[in-house]
Order: C-alpha cells, then sequence, then structure tokens
C-alpha cells in the first residue's frame, strides 16, 4: 500500500513539473517582448525543476542521493533568477526603443508622475 502512495505523489509531482515546463515553453513562444519570454521561462523553470526533483526525491526515498537532489533544487534556485536578470538587464541597456513597450516607474500615460503631482 505504501509502494502505491509513493508511486502516486511521484506521478502527481512529475506531472506538474511537465506541466509547468510545458506552460513555460508556451509562453515563451506565444509571447512577443523579450521581458515576458524572461519571465514566463523564469517562472515555468522554477517551479518545473523543483516539482520534478521532488517527484524523484519521492521515487528514490530518502538517503544520500535526495540530499544531491535537493543540492540541484538549491543550485537551480539561485542561479536561475541572476540569469534571468542579467539578460533582463542587458535588454534593457541594449534595447533604444524600449519606451515603446514598457512604461518606467515614475512615469504616467497622461505625463503627470506616478504620485498624481503634476
Amino acid at each position: 500500500m505504501l509502494a502505491w502512495i509513493q508511486f502516486g505523489a511521484t506521478a502527481l509531482l512529475l506531472i506538474a513539473g511537465v506541466l509547468a515546463l510545458a506552460a513555460a515553453v508556451v509562453g515563451v513562444s506565444r509571447f512577443e517582448f523579450v521581458l515576458n519570454r524572461l519571465h514566463a521561462a523564469g517562472v515555468g523553470d522554477t517551479l518545473g525543476i523543483l516539482c520534478i526533483v521532488a517527484g524523484l526525491v519521492v521515487a528514490t526515498g530518502f538517503h544520500m542521493d535526495s540530499l544531491k537532489l535537493l543540492l540541484l533544487i538549491f543550485f537551480m534556485w539561485f542561479t536561475s533568477p541572476v540569469s534571468t536578470h542579467y539578460v533582463a538587464q542587458v535588454e534593457y541597456f541594449t534595447n533604444r526603443h524600449l519606451e515603446n513597450y514598457v512604461t518606467f516607474m515614475g512615469e504616467a500615460d497622461d505625463g503627470s508622475d506616478a504620485d498624481g503631482d503634476s
């Protein structure tokens, strides 16, 4: 009975991870602007990797291999946002027409400040 619970939890986590990664792929392919694509990729790979590796931890049981898999999650959670932020900075500093796509903080469409002051 315990093996079936372990199998079900593993299958559920792996399916959730694959669906998160598939949603990220769809978001990256459908969004037109680079920063939107980065957001879809960053959220999708973080959640997808977490679910898949957690499924592997449940499947293998809790022992030394589980520690290695948890370290994989730890390093992935630190490297993925840093690399996404770096690519976003490259886009920010190199795209001359960025103001056509985004509204920067402190700017409003009617010419007033974000605080409501003119």
